[in-house]
């Protein structure tokens, strides 16, 4: 596992830095960076990457398991420790760069206030962006509403939000805010439509709301366990174009227990990857969150795995591009494999 600046590992070279450092000071046996795989160089460049991460550790309506606030750092330390090569695409996923930003503050207390002030950063973001794949690490799920009305302020077909997560978070108001995590997709209500996958935590409110409403497809959590089905009737609910929001808590506890609100039966590592590779092929994907990721001190696992599930987007979505993503030098062939 890459811990250090290696001259060999493309996009890892000790020859260049992303910091501005003294001259003659670049070669010495620095860190990597603190930003998303330990990138550094040209393809950590905002100019340069063809994907940016934007952290945004916003925790203010936790009603249960907190330090949603601290998942992008956590996620983003993890990550300089994935290797960059993927053998599944046979590429390197961060070849096209990837530019990490400042994690984005928003001010606590005021639910309603951050929400706007979101929207309005996120609008701004997308301009820069001209293009390129904005993916957001949360923070708890209030982050994502803002983002969705952002992208669907700058589309014109109506957008789909595909919701990988345990909850529906169709509260209409939950601890008395209409701006809890538990009401993130309520707040899209009119403005796209909702294909939430692998529900299983759910209220008797949300799910008549959900019964009630043309706009919403529901693929529930027990569906997840039988057979591949579920992809099949998920895929075909989604209408380009897509914004896909990922809640850790979509995977089970056994994989991913470092959330806020686990739930039991969620789905495994490989039926995840083998679904949203699906996605990214089949539908036009817009824009990405990964949210609720709450690290628990001295358990890394559940940091790395989720560093993981962002190189695999961005491995993805990269592949989907029609524009051809980059392979990795050297040589081609494949090592002998079990049948």
């Amino acid at each position: 596992m890459p811990s250090h600046r290696d001259p060999e590992a493309p996009s890892r070279s000790g020859q260049e830095t992303i910091h501005d450092l003294p001259g003659g000071l670049g070669p010495l046996p620095w860190e990597l960076p603190r930003v998303f795989l330990g990138l550094d160089g040209a393809a950590a460049r905002h100019d340069q990457a063809k994907t940016w991460i934007l952290p945004v550790p916003y925790e203010t309506t936790a009603s249960w398991g907190t330090a949603t606030r601290q998942g992008p750092q956590a996620i983003i330390d993890a990550s300089r420790y994935v290797e960059l090569y993927d053998p599944e695409l046979g590429c390197l996923p961060s070849a096209d760069g990837v530019y990490t930003f400042p994690a984005l503050e928003l001010e606590r207390g005021n639910a309603a206030g951050a929400a706007e002030r979101l929207e309005e950063a996120f609008g701004q973001i997308l301009e820069a962006a001209n293009g390129r794949r904005v993916i957001m690490l949360g923070g708890e799920h209030s982050v994502s509403p803002p983002a969705i009305l952002a992208h669907a302020s700058r589309t014109e077909e109506r957008l789909t939000v595909l919701q990988m997560d345990a909850h529906l978070d169709l509260h209409e108001r939950f601890n008395g805010s209409r701006f809890s995590h538990a009401c993130a997709m309520a707040r899209i209500g009119g403005r796209a439509d909702l294909v939430s996958v692998g529900a299983r935590g759910v209220s008797q409110e949300e799910w008549e709301a959900a019964a009630d409403r043309a706009d919403v497809f529901v693929v529930p959590g027990e569906h997840l366990h039988d057979g591949d089905a579920w992809m099949e009737r998920a895929t075909a609910a989604l209408a380009d174009p897509v914004y896909l929001t990922f809640d850790v808590d979509f995977l089970d506890p056994s994989l991913a227990p470092a959330t806020g609100a686990p739930e039991p039966g969620g789905a495994s590592w490989h039926q995840t990857l083998l679904f949203l590779r699906r996605v990214f092929a089949e539908r036009r994907i817009v824009g990405v969150d990964v949210v609720e990721h709450a690290p628990v001190p001295g358990l890394s696992a559940p940091d790395f795995l989720v560093a993981k599930l962002v190189h695999k987007i961005i491995g993805y979505w990269s592949e989907s591009d029609p524009r051809p993503l980059r392979r990795a030098a050297g040589k081609s062939s494949e090592p002998r494999m079990s049948e």
